[in-house]
């Protein structure tokens, strides 16, 4: 399944369906969930990351679960904003996961949304390091997924 832009995904969706945000790590996949009028984002979780088949099954069992008609994965980008090997990785896996998974799904830019998520936990959470560690990826999953929600509704402003 190709992967479609974020105004492209969203027709896409049956009514009340959410979409869930992943923020795929080297050892954690970060989960967030939008509301179904789709402009809250949550997070909602984590998961171990493993062979995608392992990974995919988990994430239908969530999409199931909760009513999730598509996925938006974060994409790493460089700092300068170029596309470079962990970006293509990330893309290849996103597509791999849309086609296991049958989902439409589009990617979104997440530099720095574990930076912005690791100074809000130390400064106005004051997690501890190893509970911080718990919490970074589902939180930043949530700050990427709020980010395409919001630009998604300044995008339908602006027509």
């Amino acid at each position: 399944m190709k992967l479609f832009n974020l105004t492209d995904l969203i027709p896409l969706l049956a009514r009340d369906q959410r979409l869930l945000g992943i923020d795929p790590g080297e050892r954690t996949i970060g989960l967030a969930l939008s509301d179904v009028r789709l402009s809250i984002a949550s997070p909602y979780g984590s998961i171990k990351r493993a062979k995608l088949s392992i990974n995919a099954n988990e994430i239908m069992r969530l999409v199931h679960k909760e009513g999730v008609g598509g996925l938006i994965v974060g994409m790493p980008l460089s700092m300068d904003g170029s596309f470079g090997p962990k970006a293509q990785a990330a893309r290849d896996w996103a597509r791999s996961l849309a086609e296991i998974t049958g989902l439409p799904a589009a990617m979104c830019d997440e530099r720095l949304s574990s930076a912005a998520m690791n100074r809000f936990l130390i400064g106005e959470v004051d997690l501890t390091r190893g509970k911080r560690a718990e919490a970074i990826d589902r939180a930043a999953a949530a700050y990427m997924l709020q980010g395409a929600l919001d630009r998604l509704r300044w995008e339908q402003e602006e027509e």
